[in-house]
């Protein structure tokens, strides 16, 4: 089954519309076969054809390179999470070796940039943690003093400073972090399928519908053709499940946001004028907002179990109005038809929260499992995976490797009760969030 992606993203349809595109029409052989053309598909595909000029590398992607998930999340480059659990001092250090992670995805993101002069409004402005609950405040100071301990610079808020800041009176409580970064996703992914070196062949719209080792080998089947590589490395994150790739230790969620048109000068100065901001919620389930560069307003509120191949139109608009619900909270001021575009994206989640990069055996690989931080997290887990694939090793590798592993999910019923009855729970307490 071919991957059938709702073409409403604000964020690529922005965008130029890219010609240079080839699906697989022949049989062919290769050194490396990459699957997914995300930020961790690219990236390790960069690595390797930087790294070794003379070998073959395919890169495949089920739909338009970067059109996936990659171009459709809401644009945090993150250092810290608040939902990311730390209730013991085991839970801290492990957290501590994430947020190591975060900078070196913070890192490799900043070299693309500045290497190839990408324009992806790159903006180092910080983001809040905040809630419209006054009963928030322990868990946001409790926050504040564990960032503060980590040494990462942080201010707790309340009403008025969040509202002088933010443009809205809707939040009580929030914690300003100075660091990560705001950025336009579709504008970064669009530049690293752009950049791609020559000797990276890439096909689009190309659905892998099996995969088989084969003689010391590994022998990939398509709907009309096979590829014969050496060595494969997955990137399919929210997909890997479908193909068969430790698919008992993530699963998908499909997220849907709202992206407004641009607001008037009027509205705008109505609202204060504020700078570019982005706000994640206290509570799990809670809105993801953002005020956009070009003074859009970004919204996702919503996350559910739901078929990763496609969602359907009459869905979209059903969450579109949750999306308006939660503007008009926060901004009643502004008028109900002011969304723009709505669309629907998948990430992958862990039991425990953990991201995935392991040599399943000398010739397959796998990265993913990013749990909302695909960005920076993906970026770096892509270099480094092809570092792995190509025999090599590094402190990076290593520090990837010393963080806990995913841990193995229930059966698909246990699973699937267990995740609805969580996402039930979760949009309970937050439903004033939304």
């Amino acid at each position: 089954m071919s991957i059938l992606n709702d073409p409403n993203c604000g964020w690529i349809n922005n965008l130029s519309k890219r010609t240079n595109i080839k699906q697989l029409s022949r049989d062919l052989l290769c050194d490396y076969l990459i699957v997914g053309a995300g930020y961790t598909g690219l990236s390790a595909a960069r690595q390797l054809a930087n790294n070794f000029k003379s070998l073959k590398i395919i890169l495949i992607d089920s739909q338009l390179a970067g059109e996936g998930s990659s171009a459709r999340n809401s644009g945090y480059l993150v250092d810290t999470t608040l939902n990311d659990g730390f209730t013991s001092n085991r839970d801290i250090k492990n957290y501590k070796k994430k947020i190591n992670i975060y900078q070196e995805g913070i890192n490799s993101v900043e070299r693309f940039v500045k290497d190839y002069q990408v324009d992806c409004e790159w903006n180092s402005c910080g983001k809040y943690f905040a809630s419209s609950q006054k009963s928030d405040e322990k868990t946001a100071i409790n926050f504040s003093n564990l960032l503060t301990s980590l040494n990462f610079e942080n201010k707790v808020l309340y009403k008025d400073e969040l509202r002088d800041r933010l443009g809205t009176s809707f939040y009580n409580i929030g914690v300003y972090t100075s660091g990560g970064v705001l950025l336009n996703p579709a504008k970064l992914i669009r530049a690293m399928v752009d950049t791609l070196p020559e000797n990276v062949e890439l096909f689009e719209n190309t659905h892998l519908e099996k995969w088989e080792i084969h003689l010391g080998k590994i022998k990939c089947i398509f709907k009309n053709n096979e590829i014969l590589t050496k060595k494969i490395i997955f990137c399919t994150n929210g997909f890997l499940r479908s193909l068969n790739v430790r698919k008992n230790y993530s699963f998908p969620l499909t997220l849907t946001a709202s992206l407004t048109r641009p607001l008037s000068k009027i509205e705008f100065e109505n609202i204060g004028r504020p700078k570019e901001w982005g706000v994640l919620p206290i509570r799990p389930m809670g809105a993801t907002i953002r005020m956009t560069k070009d003074k859009r307003i970004l919204i996702r509120n919503t996350a559910e179990i739901s078929n990763p191949n496609k969602f359907p139109s009459n869905y979209l608009q059903n969450r579109k109005k949750i999306h308006q619900k939660g503007i008009n909270k926060r901004f009643p001021n502004l008028p109900n038809d002011i969304i723009e575009s709505t669309w629907s994206g998948v990430v992958c989640r862990s039991r425990n929260g953990s991201q995935m990069f392991e040599k399943i055996n000398n010739n397959v690989f796998v990265a993913g499992c990013y749990n909302g931080s695909g960005i920076g997290t993906g970026t770096f887990f892509g270099e480094q995976i092809a570092l792995m694939a190509s025999n090599q090793d590094s402190d990076k590798i290593n520090l990837i490797e010393s963080i806990v592993k995913p841990t193995k999910l229930p059966s698909e019923l246990l699973l699937n009760i267990g995740v609805y009855t969580r996402l039930f729970y979760e949009r309970l307490r937050a439903r004033t969030e939304i």
